[in-house]
């Protein structure tokens, strides 16, 4: 158990939660400068916009970038080289067929005069531009993270959101841009790093021709599961967005609204995901290597750690909720204040349950069993978008949405410890064990 603890006190995790951190408050600032700087129509449209392209993100690198954390955990110099010359080359052939459907998909919207949201118009033109100028500076996140390189990883963050985020402040005090000047500006703060992991061949563009049939097939494999469930968690919290958008009576105010409360994921999914990008290397070695033993007391180190340190963070929401959501959305939205403040205490409650379903997920990913964990996030994903189209289009309700997630999120916790209990025998009083065990053990180092 101590050396469980040692692990989570040392090595990278200090490192992973800077990096997390210092992305999620640039996130937070540009956030909040948008909220400022845009209309409150004009915001829901950029949340609808960058909701849906990071739905589609996670669908691209879904299907490579668990596998290559995967492969590459345990790796020689020329296997590594081999995958993220695969993973690079299975993303471009992704980009050009994306770029293709959305063409297509465009020509038929204006061809026949549809109706659609502007978030959805700005959506199409804009992300076949964004899915190619991404795709290098994420696969270079992905091969850090199997290399625990979150100095790195780091540098990436800071120059894609740390540029767009200058151009906000400056545009805020002196510009006034409309929107689709910001998504240009937003474009080019994913070129800058893509050009230099490129440059600095950390990407694997220079290793495509090392790309052989075997491990395109081998990366496929595992990355048609794994990418199922990235889809799938993304849609959990994408979904709820995306069909608000679609309502004619919420539509972009009420996704400009509910994104002020929805920000709250953001906000307390920093811990976790800090040790989730650390957790789960350490969690495929001890798999590769057969100690499941040694899976099982990670994963309940990490899983009551993180579980209890949201308790005091939910709890602090629910109590300065009203407070909170001023600050991140401003004046703007103070006649909406009621609502987005009981949305808000909802997310607050929510948020407990957050790591042990990502956990069971990330668990069940690392000994190889990327099926039972796509299965869950499968059932949780049904659950959601059904409650969503019901509490949208029946009880035409935010409230009513922010409920189901709290529901889908827990029928997830119960498929995670189903499916992981068959595979490894955990036990459910060690979360709160090995979480209490580690909070404890802080003493000695203070």
């Amino acid at each position: 158990m101590s050396g469980s603890i040692k692990e989570i006190l040392y090595e990278k995790n200090i490192l992973s939660l800077v990096t997390s951190l210092t992305g999620a408050i640039l996130g937070l600032v540009s956030f909040m400068l948008l909220t400022r700087g845009l209309e409150q129509k004009m915001f829901g449209d950029w949340v609808l916009f960058i909701t849906l392209s990071t739905f589609f993100d996670l669908l691209r690198f879904g299907l490579t970038s668990t596998a290559l954390v995967r492969f590459l955990s345990g790796g020689n110099k020329e296997n590594n080289k081999i995958y993220q010359g695969t993973s690079y080359k299975i993303g471009l052939a992704i980009v050009f067929v994306l770029i293709l459907i959305f063409v297509l998909l465009k020509l038929v919207i204006h061809k026949f005069d549809f109706v659609v949201n502007n978030g959805y118009l700005l959506f199409f033109s804009y992300y076949p531009v964004l899915a190619f100028l991404n795709l290098s500076w994420n696969n270079a996140t992905s091969y850090f993270q199997a290399k625990q390189k979150f100095n790195l990883i780091l540098l990436l963050r800071v120059l894609n959101i740390g540029t767009f985020v200058i151009f906000l402040i400056i545009n805020n005090l002196f510009l006034n841009c409309k929107l689709e000047t910001i998504i240009y500006v937003f474009l080019g703060s994913n070129l800058l790093p893509s050009l230099l992991s490129a440059i600095m061949k950390w990407d694997g563009l220079f290793f495509m021709g090392k790309a052989t049939k075997s491990s395109v097939q081998e990366m496929l494999s595992f990355g048609k599961f794994s990418m199922g469930t990235l889809v799938g968690s993304s849609l959990l919290k994408s979904a709820d967005t995306i069909i608000i958008g679609l309502s004619p009576i919420l539509g972009s105010a009420g996704v400009a609204q509910y994104a002020i409360p929805l920000k709250l994921t953001d906000l307390l999914g920093i811990p976790l995901r800090s040790f989730t990008v650390t957790a789960f290397p350490k969690m495929a070695n001890r798999s590769l290597n057969n100690d499941l033993n040694g899976v099982k007391t990670i994963f309940y180190g990490y899983s009551g750690t993180v579980t209890i340190l949201f308790i005091p963070m939910a709890i602090l929401g629910f109590v300065f909720a009203e407070h909170i959501v001023l600050f991140l959305g401003g004046n703007e939205f103070k006649e909406s204040l009621p609502l987005l403040t009981n949305i808000f205490r909802i997310f607050s409650l929510y948020s407990i349950l957050l790591p042990i379903d990502r956990f069971t997920g990330v668990a069940l990913d690392s000994i190889n069993k990327p099926k039972l964990n796509f299965y869950k996030v499968v059932v949780m994903t049904l659950a959601n978008i059904v409650g969503d189209f019901i509490a949208v289009f029946v009880f035409k309700s935010l409230e009513v949405v922010a409920i189901v997630t709290v529901l889908f999120t827990f029928i997830g916790i119960v498929l995670g410890y189903y499916y992981l209990n068959k595979e490894i025998k955990i036990e459910a009083r060690n979360f709160l064990y090995e979480g209490i065990a580690f909070f404890k053990s802080l003493k000695s180092y203070l």
